[in-house]
């Protein structure tokens, strides 16, 4: 599999990326098959969270990546302090916190380091000096290697970009949602990579979106006039590929692009996300077209 570097560093991460949230507890031995068929076909890159499972995921991730830990990208994000109940959780990006949480997760994925830790979201009302200052030391003391945020939102996205060496941003991103396109060309121009999470919106831009309910939405969209869409790419766009294909496709069609993290709960599913980069990227006029079905909204909010 095609590998792409990450901002500045030496980590180079595989085009299509592992998202563990969608791993959980009821599947069981299915977990386990999951990981080891990313394994078998390249997949280097794993991306889970404190907060996935309250601690769980981590854990879970920890076990089953331990024998090849040298080999992978590991990723996790802090941010999120839960309550002794585990049924509800705060945001806490102070440096006091940052610091106990990145130990807390090195403990449950039992690494001595993190290849790259993100801050899980962020507002221009958070400590970022602080948030910052805590990300520097824990690389100074080996805990991580490198650091970068998991935000949305672009006044944030901003001031870490110019204030902290972040290597990348991870952004939901994908035809459904391309808000994140208007920061595409600031975030190459500083050398920071994307990492796209989110690439076939929650199963709308696969062969699943037709069995969505058409009164339910995704973001701006509502179901009935994406599944009309669904049928305008099948049928005139790219009538000889998978909607899963196309997808991950379109999200990877931009070098700023690092990695596209999908998730999976079956082996199946996975496959049919690893098979998307084996066919033809897409051409220049489908990508023309596509652009002009999906057109793309900037962010009304968060704004310097």
């Amino acid at each position: 599999m095609n590998k792409r570097k990450i901002g500045k560093s030496d980590l180079y991460a595989s085009e299509l990326g592992f998202g563990t949230m969608s791993l959980s507890p009821d599947l069981g031995k299915e977990n386990e098959k999951i990981i080891k068929t990313a394994l078998d076909h390249e997949i280097n890159y794993f991306d889970t969270a404190d907060l996935y499972g309250f601690g769980w995921n981590e854990e879970l991730i920890g076990k089953l990546l331990k024998d090849v830990r040298n080999d992978i990208i590991l990723a996790t994000k802090g941010g999120n302090e839960w309550n002794r109940e585990e049924d509800n959780w705060n945001w806490n990006p102070s440096k006091k916190y940052i610091k106990y949480a990145l130990k807390e997760s090195l403990r449950r994925l039992q690494t001595d380091y993190i290849d790259l830790y993100q801050l899980h979201g962020g507002t221009v009302d958070d400590p970022m000096d602080e948030t910052i200052e805590a990300f520097e030391e824990l690389v100074q003391e080996g805990h991580i290697r490198y650091y970068g945020i998991s935000s949305i939102r672009p006044n944030t996205i901003q001031y870490y970009a110019e204030n902290a060496n972040i290597q990348s941003v991870m952004m939901q991103y994908s035809l459904l949602d391309r808000r994140p396109e208007e920061l595409f060309d600031y975030l190459k121009s500083k050398n920071i990579s994307v990492i796209s999470r989110g690439p076939v919106a929650k199963g709308w831009l696969s062969q699943k979106g037709y069995t969505k309910n058409p009164e339910d939405t995704y973001l701006s969209f509502k179901g009935a006039e994406i599944q009309k869409k669904l049928i305008e790419i099948e049928n005139n766009i790219r009538p000889h590929e998978k909607l899963t294909t196309t997808s991950l496709q379109f999200v990877l069609s931009h070098p700023v692009v690092s990695s596209a993290v999908a998730g999976a709960s079956s082996v199946e599913q996975l496959l049919e996300n690893i098979d998307a980069l084996k066919h033809t990227a897409l051409h220049e006029n489908e990508l023309q077209q596509l652009d002009a079905l999906f057109l793309a909204e900037v962010y009304e909010t968060h704004r310097v």
